[in-house]
C-alpha cells in the first residue's frame, strides 16, 4: 500500500491511476493523517435471470397469512 500526501497525488495523478489499475492501493493523507484510499474499479457483473432455478425452495407456508402477534409486530404494534 502506498501513502502520499494531497500535494504529491495531485502532481502524480495519472501514476497513481495507473498503480491502482494494476492493483496497488493508494492511500491519499492531509499532514500525515489517511482521508481517502484509491483502489482499483471492480465493476459489478450483470444479473442473470433465473441463476438461483433448482437451488432454493419455497415452503407452501411462505404463502399463508402470519399468526396476529407477528403481524402487529410488523406493523409497529
Amino acid at each position: 500500500m502506498v501513502t502520499v500526501n494531497v500535494h504529491e497525488a495531485k502532481t502524480h495523478l495519472s501514476r497513481l491511476l495507473a498503480e491502482a489499475e494494476a492493483g496497488e492501493d493508494v492511500v491519499i493523507a492531509r499532514n500525515g493523517k489517511p482521508v481517502a484510499k484509491l483502489v482499483p474499479y471492480a465493476p459489478k457483473g450483470r444479473r442473470q435471470f433465473g441463476t438461483l432455478k433448482g437451488k432454493i425452495k419455497i415452503d407452501e407456508r411462505f404463502f399463508e397469512p402470519l399468526p396476529e402477534e407477528e403481524l402487529k409486530l410488523w406493523e409497529g404494534g
